[in-house]
């Protein structure tokens, strides 16, 4: 049989502190357990260094949960252990950790300084660099906003990975002879109950004006590269045009400072060109979407500079072959009764595949013609007896499972152990 188990728990609680009885939860749930300790054992447990269960089958925080070094962004977050009982029944226990509002946004300088042409139309956008908190779901930031005032204003958007930034918007035409600098406060707010809120001085200072500016014929470009390509494989040929002559018409292209790290660690755009290549080894079970953010400047005095998003789907493709894990009571060698009843369960298999898709979808099966066989469940399978077994004709079995994605070509790999078959005797001596 296999039980699950759901429980919840705030993070920040303080190191030792009770999350549940699963001893009592897991009897009320129909779970038969022996009468010594310990009653369960944990034969996974996705994060040993927050949770733990105790031989009483208590469980405890080992230490302070921190749920975004545990889940950083993600909406929601759990923590998963596998139990057996002294009686080789399994059971699930899924911990959902709550998000508690303990980072404030923060932002990365103390001022944000832009230069901004006096002709800019009303209309014309800046990307402000973003605050950054930890806490996810409505704890993280859900708004940014600017001292009031009519000239500027401001317009969230949110990016793909659900992170929002902030726009500064033009709205009235600028005249650097009337004021050329302008101060205002940047305040970033999250969600939270009092919400928390960060602040920069935003600093503005128009300048003169004399020339085009290079424009995109698209705000957003989508590409595919498949995970894995060579380095210098072209992503995208970016082309911003400017009608101006001599280095008023020249166009430099760059990344904008807020693209992430991996991001700049990945790619590489050739500022003369604008072509987009692949400087690193891309990986879509770390990332599978990449936004680049891109700038394109000539050298003219005062440019206003052009932006463009291109997006890169991150392509799976079937490089991780299936794992195979034995669970079993004792890790050396898989032990049975000679008189264990049909279906009786004596090991745990768990078979997981990085990849993604069809690439990650396994089917694993036991070789060859034994008195056992594989019944597989969602997340791993179980070995059960299915035959009879007799010490004095045979006392030994190789086993051999065989596990293959779906994948095109399918990628295999197989797992070959020992069970030993034990007569009555020896077993009454082990109880």
């Amino acid at each position: 049989m296999v039980f699950n188990l759901k429980y919840t728990v705030e993070e920040e609680l303080r190191a030792g502190t009770k999350i549940a009885n699963v001893t009592a939860d897991a009897k009320v749930a129909g779970f038969a357990l022996g009468n010594r300790q310990p009653y369960l054992r944990v034969i996974s447990n996705s994060e040993p260094r927050w949770v733990n269960l105790s031989p009483a089958g208590l469980l405890i925080t080992k230490q302070k949960i921190d749920r975004d070094a545990v889940c950083r962004q993600t909406p929601k977050c759990f923590i998963s252990l596998e139990v057996m009982s002294n009686s080789m029944e399994i059971c699930v226990i899924k911990i959902e950790i709550i998000d508690v509002n303990d980072n404030a946004p923060r932002f990365p300088t103390n001022h944000i300084d832009i230069e901004i042409s006096e002709n800019a139309a009303p209309g014309t956008r800046f990307p402000l660099e973003g605050a950054s908190d930890p806490d996810s779901g409505s704890n993280g930031i859900q708004t940014y906003t600017i001292t009031p005032n009519d000239i500027f204003g401001l317009e969230i958007k949110t990016r793909g990975d659900g992170s929002k930034i902030a726009e500064l918007v033009v709205e009235k035409t600028l005249d650097r002879e009337t004021q050329s600098r302008y101060t205002f406060e940047l305040t970033a707010e999250d969600g939270g109950d009092p919400p928390k809120s960060g602040t920069v001085q935003l600093n503005i200072k128009v300048i003169d004006s004399n020339d085009n500016n290079p424009v995109f014929d698209e705000p957003v470009y989508t590409v595919n590269v498949l995970e894995n390509s060579p380095i210098n494989t072209l992503v995208i040929d970016l082309n911003a045009t400017d009608p101006d002559e001599g280095t008023n018409g020249e166009v430099v292209y760059s990344f904008i400072n807020f693209v992430s790290n991996l991001t700049k660690q990945m790619f590489k755009i050739d500022p003369k060109t604008g072509v987009i290549t692949v400087n690193g080894v891309l990986d879509h079970e770390e990332l599978h979407i990449h936004e680049i953010d891109v700038q394109a400047k000539d050298l003219g005095p005062n440019s206003i500079p052009a932006h463009c998003k291109v997006i890169v789907n991150v392509i799976d493709i079937n490089d991780n072959a299936p794992e195979i894990k034995l669970l079993s009571e004792n890790s050396e060698m898989v032990e049975v009764s000679e008189n264990a009843p049909l279906g009786y369960v004596i090991a745990l298999v768990r078979v997981s595949d990085n990849d993604s898709g069809a690439n990650g979808k396994v089917q694993c099966r036991l070789q060859g013609n034994v008195p056992f066989r594989l019944n597989e469940f969602e997340s791993f399978s179980t070995l059960l007896v299915d035959g009879r077994l007799d010490r004095e004709q045979r006392d030994m079995y190789n086993l051999t499972i065989l596990a293959e994605d779906s994948g095109y070509p399918p990628l295999r790999s197989s797992k070959s152990f020992a069970v030993k078959v034990t007569d009555l005797e020896h077993h009454h001596h082990h109880h």
